[in-house]
């Protein structure tokens, strides 16, 4: 089992940045990919960025990339996304996920995701 926990939501004004943090415990942290997902009000839950184990490999949404930037700590068992330039349609709920997946295609697939968080909100509005 592994736990996530997520944390640094909250309001920001338009063009404003956020640092999320997402902590697990349990199981060995660097066994797992990690990923941002989001979901905003009535839609569905959607990938934002994930990275590989031992940080090798990033991959984004396009409407996030050049704005947001995943990174992980694995002796802290910490994944961060940092947001820049932030977008009232970055509203949402944000959740971190862990995947035992090594295929760099599926990171983007919700249904590859073993472990969430109970998610944090964002809200972007002026």
């Amino acid at each position: 089992q592994v736990q996530l926990v997520e944390s640094g939501g909250g309001l920001v004004q338009p063009g404003g940045s956020l640092r999320l943090s997402c902590t697990a415990s349990g199981r060995t942290f660097s066994d797992y990919a990690m990923a941002w997902f989001r979901q905003a009000p009535g839609q569905e839950r959607v990938f934002v960025a994930a990275i590989s184990r031992r940080s090798i490999s990033t991959y984004y949404a396009d409407s996030v990339k050049g704005r947001f930037t995943i990174s992980r700590d694995n002796a802290k068992m910490t994944v961060y996304l940092q947001m820049n330039n932030l977008k009232t349609e970055d509203t949402a709920v944000y959740y971190c996920a862990a995947s035992q997946t090594r295929t760099p295609a599926r990171l983007i697939r919700l249904n590859e995701y073993d472990y969430w968080g109970q998610g944090t909100q964002v809200s972007v509005s002026s």
